[in-house]
């Protein structure tokens, strides 16, 4: 396993994290199944477990509380919060009002004191920065966060967050956690270079690009995946943008084939390759796929490998475009751009 600094913390983080997004619901994951995971995550040498409130309705919160139990403070604990809990109007964004309660909640969901990352799990609109910056420095300030972050920021919030910052004088986003994978490479065009700008760790999430680079969808094949089935349309292969996926997937497998790597080898290797991520998030829902992808945890990329993946998806290229989710909402919603 390598390691490098979370931005400009000074924290030393493992390049691979384990994302806890499958435990409970969403992966029918047991808390055994949950435990065995971090378990063998923590042995392959990953010091970061990140997971959000609404992964299963806190479910997940409270399965990685009882896996790290009497084990805390060997590692990094990052959570997310943000996205609706619930129906009550007031139980989502990122007002004050909403954090402080939400952490609490989360807190005690983990069975912890504090956590080292807490992340907005997506951009409030109908939030100022200076509200929520504000009440994330209260909560810093109160032991109950050690750092805070960003997560699926347009690269233009994440810009104003950090002036917003220095102009009140409040602490700072100091990570973001985008997108990003070989066949979704829009942000080296512009969140990237942002968070190279102002120092920020990046944790990447979906560098399988939910399982179309894992190996299991192959032309030719029936597409059987766990994701797959709840989320059919993204894998559609009668749909362009799948189509072009299912192509490069062809492609890169023989990339991969030619360099002595696995598919999961060649799409882990390439996104800790760029100079801005620090570490990608993997989210294992078996033992079995834990280890495949803690394989990669050393793959370094040689120049010609990665200049073989620049000719099949060329840098700064979204293959699926209308799957990026920090698009700005007033291309999703026309009466945001008419008068």
């Amino acid at each position: 396993m390598q390691y490098r600094t979370l931005g400009r913390t000074g924290v030393q983080v493992s390049t691979l994290a384990l994302g806890a997004m499958n435990f409970g619901r969403i992966g029918r994951t047991t808390q055994d199944e949950a435990t065995a995971l971090v378990d063998a995550a923590l042995e392959g040498g990953i010091n970061v477990i990140d997971t959000a409130d609404m992964y299963s309705d806190g479910a997940s919160e409270e399965m990685v509380g009882k896996a790290i139990a009497g084990r805390r403070d060997d590692l990094v604990l990052a959570t997310k919060a943000s996205m609706p809990m619930g129906e009550e109007r007031n139980h989502r964004g990122a007002s004050r009002r909403w954090l402080v309660t939400a952490l609490d909640n989360s807190l005690r969901r983990l069975g912890v004191d504090h956590v080292d990352l807490y992340q907005i799990h997506r951009w409030d609109p109908r939030t100022s920065d200076e509200e929520t910056l504000s009440a994330l420095t209260d909560l810093q300030r109160a032991g109950k966060i050690r750092y805070f972050g960003s997560s699926t920021f347009p690269a233009h919030r994440i810009v104003q967050a950090q002036w917003a910052a220095r102009e009140h004088h409040l602490s700072r986003y100091v990570t973001e956690q985008p997108s990003y994978s070989i066949l979704q490479r829009g942000i080296e065009a512009h969140v990237l270079p942002v968070t190279q700008e102002y120092g920020m760790g990046v944790l990447v999430w979906s560098p399988l690009a939910s399982g179309w680079l894992s190996g299991a969808i192959r032309a030719g094949r029936e597409i059987t995946t766990h994701r797959s089935a709840f989320m059919p349309e993204r894998f559609d292969t009668a749909l362009p943008a799948n189509r072009a996926r299912l192509d490069a997937v062809e492609r890169l497998a023989e990339v991969a084939d030619e360099a002595g790597l696995t598919l999961i080898q060649l799409a882990l290797g390439f996104v800790t390759a760029h100079p801005a991520v620090t570490s990608a998030l993997i989210g294992p829902r078996t033992p079995e796929h834990l280890h495949a992808q803690l394989a990669a945890a050393d793959t370094v990329l040689s120049a010609d490998v990665l200049d073989a993946i620049d000719a099949i998806v060329a840098p700064g290229v979204d293959l699926a475009p209308d799957e990026k989710h920090d698009t700005p909402p007033a291309l999703l919603d026309p009466a945001l751009r008419r008068r």
